[in-house]
């Protein structure tokens, strides 16, 4: 699972006429891979609910998303998992598969929920506008693959 973390002021979704919008958090840019499972999504999920990246009084960065009663976005993003290797075109081969894909998404959807974190998402394998407000910058890429990012 490879997941894009950005800590925001605001953050907003929009699709088919619908949307989804938060305040200060994270925007959070998620792919499932073909090796992924419902132990790896856990592990990912805590990780950054519980990453010490928001600002403490001293603005330091010592305080988790539940601390800060921060929201976050979850938008699916299936070409994290593309391979630039070759060509020009990307290899979309290691994005998992589209129904095991949006099992795991939802299961880490429901984990940010399940820790009591205001979610919000996007609409799974649709063309979305997403927009983001930067609060830092500060952006993260996680990975619980072994991932080379070779050209």
């Amino acid at each position: 699972m490879r997941v894009v973390a950005q800590r925001v002021a605001s953050g907003s979704v929009s699709w088919d006429g619908e949307a989804a919008t938060i305040g200060p958090g994270f925007v959070l840019l998620v792919g499932a891979g073909g090796d992924d499972d419902e132990g790896t999504v856990q592990r990912l999920a805590d990780k950054i609910i519980d990453l010490r990246v928001f600002a403490d009084e001293a603005g330091r960065m010592n305080l988790s998303l539940p601390d800060v009663k921060g929201a976050a976005l979850i938008v699916s993003q299936f070409t994290l998992f593309a391979d630039m290797s070759k060509g020009r075109r990307p290899s979309l081969l290691k994005a998992g598969d589209p129904g095991r894909a949006e099992q795991l998404y939802e299961l880490f959807v429901k984990r940010f929920r399940e820790r009591g974190i205001e979610t919000k998402t996007g609409s799974f394998g649709a063309v979305m506008r997403v927009s983001i407000e930067n609060d830092g910058p500060v952006t993260l890429v996680l990975s619980t693959d072994e991932w080379v990012t070779r050209v």
